[in-house]
């Protein structure tokens, strides 16, 4: 049979020490150390209670705040529901014939904007001025330009008036004959 180690050999003999000691040791005693124990305990764990509680508290009346803001904020809402629907009528009324659709206007410029420029804008010059400048409002800046710059200058000039908010004045019949034959007589003349 093998000797035991060293190191199992002092364990052994710290073991044999400290249960001589507990036997040693007066009962009383043993329990005083346990109730110091559990009052230390104890009295962490009330603290850790107390703290909660106060964690509670402070939630709850976090969440009371929260629930008076809301409650606030839906009667405002009501309020201008409520304010909202006396004055629809008198809208109504008075915009009847003003009102149009937007949703056929903004799926003309999505299909506008699509489109290659030089394609669309002999389209878009042949829509109404009215037509045209809604589209327009509707698309992108960059795309307007585009169309705008493939389609003819007096519909450009036009639909520019029209975007501006100016009264669009279609030029004269004889001054757009008199300017197309000052054109094609000039441009005659400079090629011979």
């Amino acid at each position: 049979m093998a000797q035991p180690s060293r190191l199992l050999v002092g364990f052994a003999g710290v073991a044999v020490v400290a249960n001589a000691m507990a036997l040693v040791t007066p009962q009383e005693s043993f329990a005083a150390s346990k109730a110091a124990d559990t009052g230390r305990m104890g009295a962490a764990l009330s603290d850790a209670v107390s703290q909660r509680e106060r964690d509670m508290a402070a939630q709850r009346s976090k969440l009371e705040m929260r629930e008076r803001a809301v409650k606030a904020s839906e009667a405002r809402l009501a309020g201008q529901v409520d304010e909202a629907r006396n004055s629809a009528p008198d809208v109504a009324a008075a915009g009847a014939d003003e009102v149009k659709p937007d949703v056929p206007y903004d799926r003309l410029a999505n299909i506008y904007q699509r489109m290659k420029p030089a394609r669309a804008a002999p389209i878009f010059e042949k829509l109404d001025i009215e037509v045209q400048s809604q589209v327009a409002r509707r698309m992108r800046d960059q795309v307007t330009a585009q169309i705008m710059s493939n389609m003819s200058p007096a519909a450009a000039v036009k639909l520019s008036m029209a975007l501006a908010g100016r009264k669009v004045v279609d030029a004269r019949p004889t001054e757009l004959a008199a300017k197309s034959a000052g054109k094609s007589g000039g441009g005659a003349r400079s090629g011979r």
